[in-house]
């Protein structure tokens, strides 16, 4: 597992390293220790990243390498998508100020 990787590496995740501290503020998470049980709070971590969707992300990451062009691929399909959820809530908001008035 990924928690135990990083564990048997000696760096633990709690430290504060630029990427996983960046990652764990996006994502919202944090776990205290309590009375130096390292272990407890590995596993406490390891329960939130499952349920926030993290280590589902960082196993495809690790498993799967994306060429540069994958990535425009991707990144032009998310703005296509995200430029069309804007146009479909305009819409929304006109004809839902069309039925107002």
């Amino acid at each position: 597992m990924i928690i135990q990787a990083v564990a048997k590496r000696g760096t633990a995740l709690l430290a504060l390293d630029s990427l996983s501290s960046q990652l764990q503020q996006w994502r919202g998470i944090r776990v205290k220790v309590v009375n130096n049980n390292l272990d407890q709070a590995l596993a406490l971590m390891q329960r939130k990243m499952q349920s926030s969707g993290i280590e589902r992300m960082i196993k495809y990451e690790q498993l799967r390498h994306l060429k540069n062009s994958e990535k425009r691929v991707l990144a032009k399909k998310n703005l296509e998508r995200k430029i069309r959820s804007q146009d479909l809530a305009r819409k929304l908001k006109t004809i839902l100020l069309h039925k107002v008035r």
